[in-house]
This record gives structure tokens, sequence and C-alpha cells, in this order.
């Protein structure tokens, strides 16, 4: 991935995204899940990326076990719930919570609602991944009906 000066315009500039002027696209991260651009990482030059983020496909396999390389990583769940192992501990997100990921955290998002949808801020916007060995068994995802 480029460097954020290489990606993003330099400065912060006032931004502002309505519901219809992005959409939920494929290509992010995740295949199963739909990412939705809310434009902070050009506004920011590459600073912070803020992105929604939702369901698309049954959790079959979850994203593996990972830790992040970023400054800062919050998730607010807005709708639905989520299942996430922290290091060994399971963790349940539901509608109005807000989950702060320390830099370095290894997680492993195993579980989630049909109508799973979630706020993901992240500093610096080009943030990397990084997969890592399990630290412990992961329960299985609940079947969609």
């Amino acid at each position: 991935m480029s460097t954020t000066a290489e990606t993003y315009p330099t400065g912060n500039v006032f931004s502002h995204v309505g519901t219809t002027d992005t959409e939920f696209v494929s290509g992010g991260l995740r295949d199963f899940f739909l990412y939705r651009d809310l434009g902070i990482a050009a506004a920011t030059g590459g600073k912070v990326i803020a992105q929604l983020v939702k369901a698309n496909m049954a959790p079959e396999t979850g994203t593996g076990w990972h830790r992040h390389e970023a400054e800062f990583h919050i998730v607010i769940m807005l709708k639905g719930w989520a299942r996430f192992m922290y290091e060994d501990q399971v963790t349940l997100v539901k509608t109005g919570d807000c989950v702060h990921q320390r830099p370095g955290i290894v997680h492993f998002l195993f579980d989630y609602s049909p109508d799973m949808e979630y706020l993901e801020i992240v500093g610096p916007a080009d943030f990397t991944t990084i997969d890592m060995p399990a630290p412990c068994p992961v329960p299985p995802p609940t079947p969609w009906s």
C-alpha cells in the first residue's frame, strides 16, 4: 500500500458525506463484509479512516486471528451484534456498544447477526492487518436461518 502522503491529499478539510453520496461496496479487508467510505481519510490527509461495515455473508470462517498496526481503533455497533475473541476472551458487542481496540490487540471476529452494521474509525487510514497464531480455540458461529 502507498504511504499516506502518496495516497491522500495533505491537510484537514471540511467533509460532508450524505447517505446517498457513497455506496456499500465489496473489495474491503474482508470478502464477507460490505464497506461504505465516509470520506474521512481524504478529509484528514490519511490520518484517520471512518467507514461503515455491514454483514454480506454468513460467518462461516470469520476474520481469523489477527492484529492491526494502528494507533487508534474503535468499533461502534449500529445494528445487530457481533462476537469477537479479544485475546482469550469472548466479547459480545451489541447495538449501541463501543469497543476500543488497543494497538496490537490480537482478535478474531467469529460471529455476527445478518443485520450487523458497525462504524469503524482507525488511525492512520492505511493501517495494516497482520495474521497471528491462535492463542486459544474459537467458539463456532451461529448459523443463519
